[in-house]
């Protein structure tokens, strides 16, 4: 599901294959393994720092919506929606108390959750020639959740540039990222996109900060998000989505 390689002072993360990268429990815990073996290893080799990337087309398409909705009961399936929910905010936990910088590098779509997923790094950078970062709730009638609300409000400065990523699912290209605030740097293709996490990457490590420092300076920066992650589970549909919906969306992609 995911690989994790030491390279010099950085850990890179890899969610392998050439799917949708879906964010389901086994995804989800998978990268979560991973995260922790690399702060497990990081107490003994010093500065570090973290670039979670992709293979494939997709950095993420968000939540495994299928594997919700398989349940016949839609008592249930709002249940497996839930259940999804909680351990993605667990995920996103782990990401603001690692005790290194983290780097997204998004080399394909990143879309609802995984768009979430690639803000709750300190930097994004991302590749020009492919992939938009896409806010679908509203495309493919899905209440979102408070909390990756207030991942978009801490991460992204501009009521007017919230308004177009959660009320108009605009779907974002490097460029207009750069240009809005929210991707660090734009690249030509997606070997050049992790070239430049990595570069990013080492002049983090060579700050020398301490790990444990930099994690309580991030947890104290986004209090407002682990609050948020600890209080709200308002996460499900609305309308009538069904369990295409979300596929109908990806082909526009």
């Amino acid at each position: 599901m995911c690989s994790l390689e030491k390279r010099d002072g950085l850990f890179i993360l890899t969610i392998t294959g050439n799917d949708e990268h879906r964010l389901n429990p086994i995804l989800i815990d998978s990268i979560r393994a991973a995260l922790q073996r690399a702060k497990i290893e990081s107490e003994s080799m010093g500065p570090t720092a973290l670039i979670t990337t992709a293979h494939g087309k997709f950095f993420s398409n968000g939540y495994d919506l299928s594997w919700a909705s398989s349940d016949p009961d839609p008592v249930q399936a709002q249940t497996r929606l839930k259940f999804m929910s909680k351990k993605f905010g667990s995920l996103v936990s782990d990401l603001i108390s690692l005790p290194m910088p983290t780097i997204a590098a998004v080399t394909g779509h990143a879309s609802a959750a995984g768009f979430i997923l690639a803000l709750s790094h300190d930097y994004l950078v991302m590749r020009k020639d492919r992939g938009f970062l896409y806010m679908s709730e509203l495309d493919i009638r899905m209440k979102i959740p408070f909390w990756f609300v207030q991942i978009v409000k801490s991460k992204i400065a501009s009521p007017k540039v919230w308004r177009e990523v959660v009320l108009k699912a605009a779907k974002i290209t490097a460029g207009m990222g750069v240009d809005w605030g929210i991707v660090d740097s734009a690249h030509d293709s997606a070997e050049e996109t992790v070239v430049a996490a990595a570069r990013l990457g080492m002049e983090l490590v060579k700050r020398n900060w301490d790990g444990k420092t930099y994690a309580e300076n991030r947890k104290t920066v986004f209090a407002d998000v682990a609050a948020a992650l600890s209080s709200d589970e308002t996460v499900g549909s609305c309308g009538d989505m069904d369990s295409n919906d979300s596929n109908k969306a990806v082909s526009k992609l």
